[in-house]
């Protein structure tokens, strides 16, 4: 072998380190980190997903639940680590694309830090309250917050996630104002308000609309354009008189950045394969859910720039702001 394509054949790795960091990938568990309490919609969604994901990739697919701080806490956690594929973030539209604009002092840039794998889908938010309260409609739980400026809980599953920006939506929307409640666990938030203890939450059909058939909860409105097909009489919020109170929360799939391309190519199939399976679609017919399988790594990059700074604009207009 002559001196020249010896030197040829030892850079080749440095020059192609997506192919062999993609050779054999994945050769062990891969952890998917879902910075939300066990038990919502994150979670079971990430479950789900998951394990048909397994059968794909030949590996273990394990969730890891790492709540805290409205689910900065859990994407730093990814964002700071080896970028090598075997760790994911369920990223969502507060972690992604509210905390820049929420905490001046986050520690990680979601478009800096962690790169797109795939798009997942997008679910609207119930608007429930107990149904001991007076009001029946949207519009009458308005005029009772306009009434008592203040004087109104409601609760979500943290700062910047989209509950709290629905809710924010909402009231800038209608010039009321309402004290927010922020829950690290959102099952917690639902007994509050099926409890009194609380006057309203957003919150996803998949949690809150079993309590609202069995009479626990009463749903006032859906946070889309459309009524959901498992609750066709809940209207839209502008059925129930507030145009322009509609908010849609989103979640799609994110790896380190500097994860090799090859890598991130394995993982965004597996994970289209899975939403694929009809098993999968069931599960997501079930909370509501439209899934993306066609928002793929650079379709899910080009639309979080464009939803990094509308969010930050709802922020800076509604004046919401951490802690």
């Amino acid at each position: 072998m002559t001196q020249p394509t010896r030197r040829a054949l030892l850079v080749a790795p440095a020059l192609l380190p997506g192919l062999a960091a993609a050779q054999g990938f994945p050769a062990r568990p891969i952890t998917w980190v879902v910075p939300f309490a066990a038990g919502g919609i994150t979670d079971t969604s990430a479950r789900t997903l998951a394990q048909r994901m397994s059968q794909s990739l030949n590996q273990p697919v394990v969730v890891e639940n790492r709540p805290g701080a409205g689910g900065t806490l859990g994407a730093e956690l990814v964002a700071r680590s080896a970028a090598d594929g075997y760790i994911m973030l369920y990223g969502s539209q507060g972690p992604m694309a509210a905390a820049p604009a929420m905490f001046p002092n986050l520690r990680y840039d979601p478009q800096r830090d962690l790169a797109p794998v795939h798009g997942i889908g997008a679910s609207p938010h119930l608007i429930v309250t107990p149904p001991g309260r007076p009001w029946r409609t949207l519009t009458e739980l308005v005029a009772a917050a306009r009434a008592r400026p203040e004087g109104l809980t409601y609760g979500s599953v943290g700062v910047g996630t989209s509950p709290h920006l629905a809710a924010e939506t909402l009231q800038q929307a209608t010039g009321v104002r309402m004290v927010h409640a922020p829950y690290s666990n959102g099952t917690q938030g639902l007994n509050d308000v099926i409890g009194g203890r609380l006057d309203a939450m957003w919150d996803y059909p998949l949690t809150s609309l079993p309590h609202v058939r069995e009479g626990r909860l009463r749903a006032l409105a859906v946070t889309d354009t459309q009524r959901v097909a498992l609750a066709r009489e809940v209207p839209t919020v502008a059925e129930a008189g507030l145009p322009g109170a509609e908010l849609v929360p989103w979640a799609g799939l994110f790896v380190p950045a500097r994860t090799p391309s090859d890598v991130i190519g394995r993982l965004a199939a597996a994970l289209r394969e899975a939403m694929g399976d009809p098993k999968v679609q069931e599960f997501f017919d079930g909370t509501a859910t439209v899934l993306w399988p066609t928002m793929g790594t650079e379709q899910l990059r080009a639309f979080l720039m464009e939803e990094v700074p509308r969010i930050a604009s709802l922020i800076a207009r509604s004046g919401a702001r951490a802690g």
